[in-house]
């Protein structure tokens, strides 16, 4: 990756984004942290939809966001035409949705997974390359439905 990481939470997940932050900083792996910073109650969404943005407007590549169950997180940042974020609880999903799906949002429950399979689920998202071939195409069409959407939307505003 040549851009950073970009990574945020609210204040569910904040303690996991911690844990998060250090392993990948341990690695080399440049962060940049979107929030929060802070264990008040926040919402979700507002940090979903700045990272989401950052990705649109090709500031970073690939995210992690980390709430309660990380479903949240993914359903807002997934609200975004360039976004194909995924709730992950083991490696493989991880791994898989980079390569055959070319995933660019991991999202993370930290009331689902401990630490120790967080970290083995970031490594598996962050280790592996989208595949391409016969996988574009099909990525390729989810896209372009999500382009088709967003015209749509825009149209009856």
């Amino acid at each position: 990756m040549t851009k950073p990481l970009a990574i945020a939470s609210d204040h569910a997940g904040l303690e996991l984004k911690r844990t998060l932050v250090a392993a990948l900083e341990e690695q080399n792996i440049a962060v940049r942290d979107f929030g929060t910073h802070s264990s008040d109650s926040c919402d979700y969404p507002d940090f979903a939809h700045a990272v989401a943005r950052a990705i649109e407007g090709g500031e970073i590549e690939r995210a992690i966001l980390v709430c309660g169950t990380g479903v949240g997180m993914s359903i807002a940042a997934n609200r975004h035409a360039a976004v194909r974020a995924v709730v992950c609880s083991e490696p493989l999903s991880a791994r898989m949705s980079r390569q055959h799906n070319d995933a660019n949002v991991l999202c993370l429950g930290a009331r689902v997974v401990g630490t120790g399979t967080a970290v083995d689920i970031v490594e598996a998202f962050m280790s592996v390359r989208f595949e391409g071939g016969r996988h574009a195409g099909r990525v390729t069409k989810i896209n372009q439905q999500t382009a088709a959407s967003t015209a749509s939307q825009l149209n009856k505003a």
